[in-house]
């Protein structure tokens, strides 16, 4: 928290905020990440365009940030291995919860989705508790 700055991450939730309505408004579709992509491992015709601009748009802003803000990007210092186990998890999880945080999150809270809702509280229950349990462990979370 030491480094926290509340106006960057206000304008940032606000920019998600108004990219997801947008894309709901315009195009009728959810801004969940899984789905985006996973529409993209089972291509549906006429779906694809805007599945590819939207992720174009994701990984364009996080490369046009490194060179803007190359102080804000650092290396993990979690390994490698550690990194991909958690992503395996993400992606189970993400399977079994029928989302992602940015679709459940995101989305789905923000109309009231009682799914949504309850899948939200279990991640970030879960998420806290994988915190706790690591740093009881000796680790640091």
């Amino acid at each position: 928290m030491e480094n926290f700055t509340p106006w960057t991450a206000l304008a940032g939730g606000a920019l998600i905020g108004l990219a997801a309505s947008i894309l709901l408004v315009a195009n009728g579709r959810i801004a969940g990440i899984s789905g985006i992509v996973g529409g993209l491992l089972a291509p549906v015709r006429g779906e694809v365009g805007w599945r590819v601009m939207f992720l174009v748009g994701l990984l364009g802003a996080g490369v046009v940030m490194t060179f803007a803000m190359p102080e804000s990007f650092a290396a993990s210092p979690r390994t490698l291995p550690l990194v991909a186990l958690a992503g395996l998890l993400v992606g189970v999880g993400t399977r079994l919860g029928n989302g992602c945080t940015s679709g459940h999150g995101v989305c789905g809270i923000s109309r009231f989705s009682p799914r949504s809702i309850a899948a939200t509280l279990t991640f970030m229950a879960t998420g806290a508790g994988v915190v706790f349990a690591m740093r009881m462990l000796g680790g640091s979370a």
